[in-house]
Parts: structure tokens; sequence; C-alpha cells
């Protein structure tokens, strides 16, 4: 079992940060991918950004890319997500996912594990 727990989300002025982190309790799972997710109300739940567990591959939906960076600490389990210049556009529950066997990185059902969600508003 991988249990993942996000953290970092909040209410922020567009044109701030913030930081989301996701920690993973693995106990002997080994991971491949992370990913990032979000959800806004009333829309399907999308593809943000991915890791691989080695942290030499990166991939971002193309909405965000200039704008957030995904990231790995192997030591801590954690993987980060520091998102720039937010846009109101950005509001939305973000969640953290966890691949054992990798796949297409903006795939929901290739994800086995995910976390409870963090909220990030963003205010005009």
């Amino acid at each position: 079992q991988v249990n993942l727990v996000e953290s970092g989300g909040g209410l922020v002025q567009a044109g701030g940060s913030l930081r989301l982190s996701c920690t993973a309790s693995k106990r002997g799972f080994s991971i491949y991918l992370m990913g990032w997710f979000r959800q806004a109300p009333g829309k399907e739940r999308e593809f943000v950004a991915a890791i691989n567990w080695s942290g030499n591959g990166t991939w971002y939906h193309d909405s965000v890319k200039d704008r957030f960076t995904i990231s790995m600490d192997n030591a801590k389990n954690t993987v980060y997500l520091q998102m720039n210049s937010l846009t109101p556009e950005d509001t939305a529950v973000y969640y953290c996912a966890a691949s054992q066997d990798g796949g297409i990185v903006a795939r929901i059902r290739d994800y086995d594990y995910w976390g409870q969600g963090t909220q990030v508003i963003v205010s005009s």
C-alpha cells in the first residue's frame, strides 16, 4: 500500500506563488512515476505535471509548463509542485498520484494511488 499526503494549498492572489508537497509512504512498494492533477468545480480532473521517481524526467501540461515546476526529493519521498504566476484559472483541488508501472503520464487510470487533495484558490 502506498499512502500519499499532500500539503501546501491555500488562498493566494493572482500573480502569487504556492508550493505543494506530497509525501509518499510506500513501505517497500516501488514507485515509477509521481504526478499532479487538478480538478476545478464542475470540470473533469486534468493532468498538471509528472516526474519519474529518479527525478530525471519531467512532463507538463502546456498551460503550466512556463509557470510550474515539479521536483523530487528522494531522501524524503516527497514530490513538490512549485506554482508561480498563478491565475484564477488555476483554482482547483490539486491531487498527488503515484504510478507503480508508469505508462502515459497524463492518463488518470495509469496511476495506482491518490492523495486526498489540497485546495488552491487564486483570487483576482
